[in-house]
């Protein structure tokens, strides 16, 4: 099993979220929460769910970047469309091709990483991981 080079929280990474019903899902943007490391030097992350879908609606523990909002956060996270992420919806997954690839356009490499959460978007994102911990 190939692990890919250690990611850092803040990555926007392509990911194949579990959604209970395929084995292995279509893949789609993930933001990183959390990195750890097991015993074994095994890399896992805590991902949150990205969606191109039903951006215009947020939702306690969501925050959206979008092309004409967020020009340089858009820019910055390698998204292909608008996308909001769903703090609520996060999984910790070991970081490996089970769960990742490379994407399409491969922006950084054959690594899964798609771009970074830019600065002007830590305000958005702390407010949204807030509102998680509020249930």
């Amino acid at each position: 099993m190939r692990w890919w080079p250690e990611p850092t929280a803040g990555e926007v990474v392509w990911c194949h979220f579990p959604d209970h019903i395929q084995p292995k899902p279509k893949p789609r943007p993930a933001l990183i929460l959390a990195v750890k490391e097991d015993d074994a030097g095994g890399i896992f992350v805590t991902v949150a769910y990205g969606t191109s879908q039903k951006t215009n609606r947020l939702y306690g523990g969501e925050f959206r970047i979008t092309k004409a909002e967020h020009p340089a956060a858009y820019a910055s996270a390698g998204l292909s469309h608008d996308t909001k992420f769903d703090l609520k919806n996060a999984v910790e997954l070991p970081f490996h091709e089970d769960w990742f690839s490379v994407p399409p356009h491969a922006p950084h490499g054959q690594n899964p990483k798609l771009g970074t959460l830019h600065p002007s978007m830590v305000k958005a994102a702390a407010a949204a991981f807030a509102a998680t911990q509020n249930d």
